[in-house]
């Protein structure tokens, strides 16, 4: 356990300087990934190392540094950060609970899929939009996948911080899981207080604050798909892109429920009946935020390009399986 935590250190560590030779390749354009001092932010860093819910969070930091070291102008110094980047998480994923190392695979069935192919043209931006089902490794699989491609993750953390960044009033563009997606009810009664009302009737020009939200990330998902190679998550960005005509693959990726109440019992330190609620609860949101924005309906095949079901392959195979499909995997 004490070697385990020593290892971590160290990590954090790295991945603070790495961030911080990043910053000044860039400039201040983009801003640093870690505003606060080292030793609170190393700390931050070590916990979400050793605590496995919280693995999304720093697949989201690491992310962001990984982004930004891409836009480096100078190709030796560009070259010189990704190959840190890329051994720091090589070393992360042997740590003994690191996100992605709790798969999800039917063993019994993965030899029995077949492979899909698709071509791109060689003039549109690779975006690949993926909606998946809570448990069933899609996040893992998207991160993963944009890494490999050498291409830019965004999800809802990122986005988040991009908004902040491009100076978004605050109260107009909090999307978090726990207050936009999970708790999304249209039509939800709320206690009404006139200057409440007012005030955010100025504040989002009339709108409800959820359609604000909504609005403000379609604006910044065209924008990103119109201008690079990227992979999303969620937030209806197949169907916006769609509506804008945005050329892009979408992906929905799910597994039976067992094997996702499995994961999440392993992932996440629940107990079953815990997981079973969680995961029921999530998938309701999903679908009812999902329907109400957009033509599609979730989950259904007609709404997507490929659907998969991650237990028949597993995390490795189920992005070979992405990438051969594409026919764009990158060296």
């Amino acid at each position: 356990m004490q070697e385990n935590q020593k290892k971590c250190m160290e990590l954090a560590n790295r991945i603070y300087d790495l961030d911080a030779k990043v910053y000044k390749c860039v400039g201040s354009a983009l801003g640093r990934t870690f505003t606060g001092n080292r030793e609170s932010t190393v700390q931050n860093l070590c916990m979400m190392m050793l605590t496995k819910p919280d693995g999304h969070l720093l697949r989201s930091e690491l992310a962001l540094i990984g982004n930004m070291a891409r836009t480096i102008p100078d190709k030796e110094e560009k070259r010189r950060m990704l190959t840190e980047y890329d051994r720091i998480l090589k070393e992360i994923e042997n740590l003994p609970d690191s996100f992605g190392k709790v798969d999800i695979v039917d063993l019994a069935r993965a030899e029995l899929n077949p492979t899909a192919r698709r071509k791109l043209s060689k003039n549109d931006h690779l975006v690949i939009c993926i909606s998946r089902t809570q448990g069933s490794a899609g996040n893992d699989i998207g991160f993963e996948l944009a890494d490999e491609l050498h291409i830019n993750y965004y999800d809802v953390e990122i986005f988040n911080r991009v908004l902040n960044r491009l100076e978004a009033e605050k109260g107009s563009v909090t999307d978090a899981e726990t207050d936009h997606i999970t708790d999304f009810d249209k039509y939800r009664k709320r206690s009404f207080r006139l200057k409440t009302w007012f005030r955010e009737f100025n504040r989002y020009h009339g709108l409800p604050r959820q359609d604000a939200i909504f609005f403000n990330m379609s604006d910044l998902i065209c924008n990103l798909a119109r201008t690079e190679d990227c992979v999303i998550m969620g937030r209806c960005a197949d169907s916006i892109l769609s509506n804008n005509h945005i050329p892009h693959i979408s992906l929905f990726i799910s597994a039976p429920f067992s094997l996702r109440v499995q994961r999440i019992i392993a992932s996440k330190n629940m107990e079953f009946r815990q997981a079973v609620r969680f995961l029921k609860h999530m998938d309701r949101q999903h679908k009812k935020y999902y329907d109400f924005y957009t033509d599609g309906h979730w989950g259904r095949p007609e709404s997507y390009d490929l659907c998969i079901n991650s237990a028949n392959y597993g995390i490795r195979e189920t992005i070979d399986l992405i990438e051969r499909m594409i026919d764009q995997k990158r060296k």
